[in-house]
């Protein structure tokens, strides 16, 4: 557990140096607290590539993986993940993810031209 937690931080503090390249490669960790990690970090960087390393996240197996991702396209406003944050607003079985997604979608309506 504690290579986990070593990793996590790793990987914070990577993202607030914004180095994207090097956040990406642990997009496909088996932990999902790596992932939800990455989406974190993701979200510390208002970029284009930043949101569209965010979108497999949006997809990904795990709940709170997906909430998290959805936290991040909020926090960067990623308009190139509004989409694919849309669907989960309205198809998601998961209610707290769903609940992110709504709420992050009318954020990038409303304040994303």
């Amino acid at each position: 557990m504690a290579l986990a937690d070593a990793l996590k931080e790793k990987i914070m503090k990577l993202g607030s140096k914004q180095k994207l390249d090097a956040i990406v490669k642990y997009l496909n960790n088996p932990n999902e607290e790596i992932r939800m990690t990455v989406a974190l970090a993701l979200g510390m960087i208002p970029t284009y590539d930043s949101g569209m390393a965010l979108i497999p996240l949006l997809r990904d197996t795990s709940a709170m993986v997906r909430a998290t991702a959805c936290e991040s396209v909020g926090a960067i406003r990623a308009k190139n993940c509004e989409e694919y944050v849309k669907k989960l607003a309205f198809t998601e079985t998961d209610p707290n993810v769903k609940q992110v997604a709504r709420r992050v979608f009318d954020q990038l309506r409303d304040k994303v031209a």
